[in-house]
């Protein structure tokens, strides 16, 4: 591990960003050169004491999953990913695919959709970044591993899954994921994530199997949705779509008509979060 390049580098881009570029306020006194160390430790989810070591370049070799979390709080480009990995001691980063790290362009758009519920998916349905309101909105999808972080895998093997939508839409839902899958396969390679979860459905999950003879092809979601919530119910909303440059990750933003109900909604959400009300039995989205 080059623990001087690792921490300069470090240093270097923390700071270059304001706490506006992460949605933080600024607050006042502020001396430090763009961002505090504890504001990144915060941000990707460790101690400042750790972050600080890795800066003054005497900290462990930092995990994997530390890096990615790195890559993500100080909104480094693919290249910058990857230069850190390769500083931290390991080579490009093969366990985190390429359409897993979020474009810091879209990361820069999320960081300012404070009171809109957005979230950035790829191409499987995998969830890699929520505004708080779209975890208010639509559960905590970044929580899932393996296969499960997939909404198409969820869609088949997790009944919880299909709650969000009325029963008479989930047909039509089913299809545009299969349809969806079935492009990600032909595209991909033979040993892809859309491969694994083929497999992993075939033979397990009956409507997989009916709808994938089907051969479902060039589905397509519909801008204006209807969502089911748990605490406020249907929220009728439209969704836009942003994909990043490299068209492998896409930005949903859901919005609802000013002065309708489902905007009361959406603001009552923003009010209450993710919390439970008068539900205890809720059941995970």
């Amino acid at each position: 591990m080059e623990s001087s390049a690792l921490a300069h580098f470090l240093r270097a881009r923390r700071e270059s960003l304001q706490p506006e570029d992460l949605g933080l306020p600024r607050g006042e006194r502020r001396r430090t050169a763009g961002l505090r160390r504890e504001e990144v430790a915060a941000t990707v989810g460790m101690s400042t004491d750790y972050y600080s070591r890795l800066e003054r370049g005497d900290g462990h070799q930092p995990s994997e999953q530390m890096l990615a979390a790195l890559a993500r709080g100080l909104r480094l480009s693919l290249a910058e990913r990857d230069h850190l990995f390769q500083m931290a001691g390991y080579g490009k980063p093969q366990r985190m695919a390429r359409t897993d790290h979020v474009d810091a362009g879209l990361m820069r758009i999320v960081d300012r959709l404070v009171d809109t519920p957005a979230t950035v998916v790829n191409a499987l349905g995998e969830t890699l970044l929520q505004t708080p309101l779209g975890t208010a909105l639509l559960g905590d999808q970044t929580r899932f591993q393996g296969l499960s972080r997939s909404s198409i895998y969820r869609w088949f093997t997790d009944p919880d899954e299909q709650r969000v939508y009325r029963p008479r839409d989930r047909d039509r839902h089913a299809r545009i994921l299969v349809s969806h899958l079935r492009h990600e396969l032909t595209h991909g390679l033979r040993r892809s994530r859309a491969a694994e979860i083929v497999q992993a459905l075939t033979g397990n999950s009956s409507d997989f199997d009916r709808l994938w003879q089907e051969h479902p092809v060039g589905w397509r979601y519909s801008e204006q949705k209807i969502l089911v919530h748990p605490e406020v119910g249907e929220l009728h909303l439209h969704c836009q779509t942003l994909l990043d440059p490299e068209q492998t990750q896409t930005l949903l933003v859901f919005t609802a008509a000013p002065g309708s109900e489902s905007h009361d909604k959406l603001q009552l959400l923003a009010v209450i979060g993710a919390q439970k009300l008068n539900t205890p039995s809720r059941q995970n989205l």
